[in-house]
This record gives structure tokens, sequence and C-alpha cells, in this order.
């Protein structure tokens, strides 16, 4: 481990090509300290040899790395002060846990390994397993013991790959609100890749949504769930409602427009609108839909197709009169509720949309295959 670099990381320009293929177009980056980074996106998106060049694993082909003023882009692995957690664990099986989290620290002569390697066991809550072999625990305890290993080191940047992958999905949600607890309460920069959007959106302050070794957008959860500016975002994050629309000249209020899609004329907020577009996706999460009229401005009628109770929600399915289907999700509290085969009115409110330029294609990123 080398020696701390406080600062911001910076990617300038970095880029990685195998061969002809570009894996990472030229990216500029820069993820604060401190802050807990998620970088989103599919299989074979750029994310995962984007985190590999901030580990020294790969060497980029063009560009640079900087942790505060220092340039790392030629530094070695292990003189990095920048370490990684991967999904696999890849603890040591014939040594005690508390041996596990001290290797590090005592290959470069800590005297204070110990007392260091039993605070990091309290900090993932398994004090008092320190003894037991990595054999003897379970998964998200493993993975547990590999997130104190690379804590205990106190690195500038910490790398996690994919850390929760293999974990089942209870306990999956239990370690996505632990590892934002340990991330507050350490302060570390954390980096985390990964393809799972509930994942990034739980726990990471900001979100880069890679695809094809772009970044396609950056911004806090809310923004990019709310405002996605490409429709790759707008359904890689979530589900999304996208309907052709034409922008229609004059505003209905001040600081709304008017778009006019298959004889509806419909609202949407001026500033979620892309300058200069005529031509648009007027897009509207599902959750955001009513059936009904109390909404909003924005209705239009159709025929319910398909009914799903989740639980938590109902979803419907409702199928235009020029054969798009639009999703609506109705939280269960009790309001009534359509039955299939049902003509009714779907609304909603004008700031509850956003607009997309209609040159893009209307499914990128909605039948993208996760990672295996």
């Amino acid at each position: 481990m080398g020696e701390s670099q406080k600062g911001d990381l910076h990617l300038v320009a970095l880029t990685k090509t195998f061969g002809a293929f570009t894996a990472v177009q030229p990216m500029d980056l820069t993820i604060p300290q401190g802050s807990f980074f998620a970088l989103l996106g599919p299989s074979g998106c750029g994310k995962t040899t984007t985190l590999r060049m901030i580990a020294g694993l790969e060497a980029p082909s063009a560009g640079s790395i900087r942790i505060g003023e220092q340039d790392i882009t030629a530094t070695k692995a292990h003189q990095r002060n920048v370490n990684t957690v991967f999904q696999s664990y890849a603890l040591f099986p014939h040594m005690t846990v508390l041996d596990n989290v001290m290797f590090g620290l005592k290959r470069r002569g800590d005297k204070d390994a110990r007392r260091k390697a039993l605070e990091a066991l309290e900090l993932v809550q398994l004090e008092g397993l320190g003894g037991r072999k990595p054999a003897q625990l379970s998964g998200g305890m493993q993975q547990r013991v590999a997130l104190a290993r690379a804590l205990v080191n106190r690195p500038d940047v910490l790398l996690l790959d994919e850390p929760l992958g293999a974990l089942d999905l209870k306990l999956r949600r239990q370690m996505q609100i632990e590892l934002k607890r340990i991330q507050q309460e350490v302060g570390l920069t954390f980096i985390h890749v990964t393809h799972d959007q509930e994942e990034a959106m739980t726990m990471a302050d900001t979100i880069a949504v890679m695809n094809q070794g772009v970044v396609e957008q950056i911004g806090d959860p809310a923004t990019l769930y709310e405002q996605p500016r490409s429709t790759f975002v707008a359904n890689f994050l979530g589900q999304s409602n996208l309907l052709r629309a034409k922008v229609v000249p004059g505003s209905p209020r001040e600081g709304v427009a008017l778009v006019r899609s298959h004889d509806a004329d419909l609202e949407v907020a001026v500033d979620h609108l892309p300058q200069g577009a005529s031509d648009v996706w007027l897009g509207v999460r599902p959750e955001k839909l009513r059936l009904g009229e109390s909404g909003g401005p924005n209705r239009l009628r159709g025929t319910v197709r398909d009914v799903s109770f989740t639980g938590v929600a109902i979803q419907y399915i409702v199928r235009m009169p020029w054969g798009r289907e639009l999703t609506v999700v109705q939280q269960n509290d009790g309001s009534a509720r359509a039955t299939l085969g049902e003509d009714v009115t779907v609304s909603w409110a004008a700031e509850h949309g956003f607009a997309l330029d209609a040159s893009q294609d209307a499914d990128a990123g909605a039948m993208v295959e996760d990672d295996v």
C-alpha cells in the first residue's frame, strides 16, 4: 500500500482499448473525497474495466488518474492506497477471521495490527468472531470480513466490485444499508460497481450510468430517475412509459410546454424539455400515472389489458387506441381497482413528465441483459 494521498479522485480522458475494441471511451470523472459513488451499467459497458484501471490492475490506453494532486496512472497496484472488495471475498481459508483482517497490516510491520483489526471487525459487526475460520461463517459474514480487511488499511479509495452479487435478496438489502452506514462512519471514498439499479440508488450519493464505454449521465439518484437525459437512462434506471409527441408552439401557462401525441394535447414542464427539440419522447414513470382523472391535466383513454398484484402495489397494463401499452403502478392503499378489459382514463401532472429527443431509440436500455 502506498503513502496516503488525500483528495478527490480525478479520471482525465481515461480510455481503454483492447485491439480494435474500445471498452472505455475517453472519460472525465471527478469523484469527491468521502463520497459514495456508483458506476452503474449493464454487462460489457466498461464499468469493471474502469474500476480495474483505478485499482492499477489494468493499464489505461490513454488518459490519467489522480488522487488529489498526485498522478497515480503509472503507479503499481500494490503501491496505490486503493483497496478492492470483490464478489468472491478471496479470504485465506486456513487463517482465522482476525488473521485475515490483520494480514496486510502485519506484512507492513504495523505494531498496532491486532487493535486495528479488532476495531475493523467491530465496525462490520463481527466482534467476537475473530477466532473462527471463514468456512464457519455465512456468505454475508464472509463479505463483512472481506470488507473489514480492506477498511483496516484506511485506503484513500475503496473499490467495490459487485460486492453483494453472491448474496440472496434479503441479505443483500441488509448489506446495502450496512455498507452505507459503514461508509458514512469511516468517511472514505467508496466506488461501487454494479449492474443492479436499485442497489446503486439505495447506496450511492452520486451515480454515473455507463453504456457501451460512455458515461450517459451523472447525478444523484433522484435527479437521474426524475430527469433522465437519454432513453437509455430512462429505461435502465427503473421503468418508463415513452410516448411519441411533437412540441406545439406557444405555452398554456407559465413554465409549461404543450406537446401533441396521437391527437391528445399534453403538458410537460418547460425545464424538462430538451432545448431546440421538436420531436420528442414524452416520458412518465409508472408510479406517477393515476387511473382516473385525479392525476393532473394530462389524460389518455385506454383499456386495461393486464392486472398484477405485487402486495405493496398493483400494476396495470393499459393499451392505448393506437396500440402503445402504458404501465401504471398504483399503491395498494385501498382505493378502487380497475378490472381486466375495463376502459379507463390515465392521468398525470405536467411536472411528473420528462421529454427526450425522439431521434433516440425508445427501447434503449429496456431489454439490456444483466450480468450473469
